[in-house]
């Protein structure tokens, strides 16, 4: 349980390094662009480049959905990007094995854990796409593998309706008054066009010169351009505090009913295993054995038991967590509180058992 919560949390993390970003505009008002949805104009970079401190800037598009390969179906991120030049924010930030996309229409990079190999094509909506290089551990924060796309193949994803849609818009647009004024030529088309176009975003993507505050510069993005500008302490704040929040409290409650049923089953395998025992206790206290020496020797059974269901426990934590469907990080510091955890749970499991034996009578062992 608590690999599961380190793994949400490394998501998040590694969301936010590998977008290469100092900074992220996200349309205003909203926890854009992976906690909410977030769409802003693709030409707002031009005004935000020209503020003093940015040393560059990169448009971004994300959109979950589900993708058909291979015969079955995966659930991925598409993130388009600007491919103009190499290294622009939102890019990957190392390949495994490929190269980088060199055209501007589909081609793309897939995380390895999509299943996709280098060559291959994949179906992403109307278009397909080939396969130019392979990543690892490039997810989003819900541990989604990412495929990378041309933005422009990623603005039609996301933005660009399906012919039906766009042939409903059309006549829609066709039959309203509005656009058939007389004597205004060319509005119709102007407005059929536009309703083809895509040209939204979800983030901008923003990279600081060194030694320049992100406070100072997101300040002024929120105050000239009316738009919501995260820095990175912020960002992280948004996917641990608040996007996975539930999830913690979900795995918190999980822990404490498994630590109540770890206390009973141990209480009620102890107290079974005293019980067996009272013909041998009651000799012990005949012989002149202290309680002290009794309750020691049910205590050290009690945490024997815990120590070896630690450690098979750890062992199948450490087999099984990267077949789990979500990542698994496993720290040491988290398997020695939980060791500690265990054997305080069996030393206050064992209690019961300990009042049971220290009542038994020594008269016991002679009536036997």
């Amino acid at each position: 349980m608590a690999g599961v919560y380190r793994g949400m949390v490394d998501d998040g993390q590694v969301l936010i390094d590998n977008s290469g970003a100092d900074l992220w505009v996200v349309q205003q008002g909203t926890l854009g662009p992976y906690a909410e949805p977030s769409s802003i104009r693709d030409d707002v970079w031009r005004g935000i480049a020209g503020i003093h401190g940015v040393a560059e800037t990169g448009n971004a598009a994300y959109l979950t959905m589900q993708i058909k390969q291979g015969g079955h179906e995966a659930r991925v991120m598409v993130v388009g990007i600007e491919v103009d030049r190499p290294g622009r924010p939102g890019a990957p930030p190392y390949l495994t094995f490929g190269r980088p996309i060199l055209q501007g229409h589909y081609e793309a990079i897939a995380d390895e854990k999509t299943g996709l190999k280098l060559g291959e094509r994949v179906r992403i909506r109307r278009h397909e796409y080939v396969v130019v290089g392979l990543t690892r551990r490039m997810v989003s924060s819900s541990g989604d593998p990412m495929i990378f796309v041309p933005l422009k193949d990623a603005q039609e994803i996301q933005f660009l309706k399906d012919n039906d849609a766009l042939i409903n818009e059309r006549a829609r647009t066709a039959a309203n008054p509005a656009f058939n004024r007389p004597g205004v030529p060319g509005l119709l088309e102007a407005a059929q066009a536009s309703a083809t176009q895509a040209r939204n975003v979800n983030a901008v993507l923003v990279r600081l010169a060194p030694d320049v505050d992100p406070d100072t510069v997101a300040g002024e993005i929120r105050r000239w351009k009316r738009l919501t500008a995260y820095t990175r302490a912020q960002m992280e704040d948004i996917l641990v505090a608040k996007l996975i929040a539930t999830s913690a409290k979900q795995i918190g409650m999980f822990l404490v009913i498994l630590s109540v049923v770890t206390a009973a089953i141990v209480a009620f395998i102890i107290y079974t295993m005293t019980l067996a025992k009272v013909r041998e206790i009651a000799v012990l206290k005949l012989i002149g054995a202290k309680n002290r020496t009794i309750a020691a020797m049910i205590l050290q059974q009690a945490l024997g038991l815990g120590l070896i269901g630690f450690l098979v426990g750890r062992v199948a934590a450490g087999l099984w967590g990267p077949a789990f469907p979500k990542y698994v990080l496993l720290v040491p510091g988290d398997a020695l509180r939980g060791f500690a955890i265990v054997m305080a749970i069996c030393a206050l499991a064992s209690l019961v058992a300990i009042r049971a034996a220290l009542r038994i009578d020594p008269a016991e062992a002679i009536g036997g």
